[in-house]
């Protein structure tokens, strides 16, 4: 999800002992790199807790052959920090690029004006344009004209 909707480059790897969720079997993780900071944040974990918190908390199941078992189980966690990862990765002082996967627009057509030029052949030509990005899933937007006075 990091790299191929959001853009962002992240790291696998494996928590160390006493970084791993505690009473687990071990910690998956993915770090994000921040340009802006120059550090990394972390973006998302996994954990294998093992059969340990279903025996703590005596959690059962009944299999197929209707005898009780303990579960394994895993805790999966991705948060907001999320989006907040995307917006440190893409964005800087002068504003956010978001990620063409996740954009609402992926093109704004701007028509600029020129005394030389007729309005609505201006128009014309930019809903052309519109419509041939709409045809190859291109999410675009074009700006009505605004006349100067």
């Amino acid at each position: 999800m990091y790299e191929s909707l959001l853009a962002v480059p992240v790291i696998k790897g494996v928590k160390t002992e006493n970084e791993k969720f505690a009473g687990g079997h071990f910690t998956t993780t993915v770090e994000g790199y921040v340009p802006g900071s120059g550090r990394a944040i972390q973006g998302a974990t996994s954990h294998n807790l093992g059969q340990n918190f279903g025996k703590m908390f005596d959690i059962k199941y009944e299999g197929r052959d209707n005898k009780t078992a303990i579960p394994w189980q895993t805790s999966w966690g991705l948060t907001t920090r999320t989006i907040g990862v995307m917006v440190m990765t893409h964005g800087d002082n002068k504003g956010l690029v978001l990620p063409p996967a996740v954009a609402p627009q992926q093109v704004v057509i701007v028509p600029i004006p020129h005394k030389d030029l007729n309005a609505d052949e201006l128009m014309a030509h930019c809903k052309a344009l519109e419509k041939s990005l709409r045809m190859v899933e291109v999410r675009v937007k074009v700006k009505p004209l605004k006349h100067s006075t």
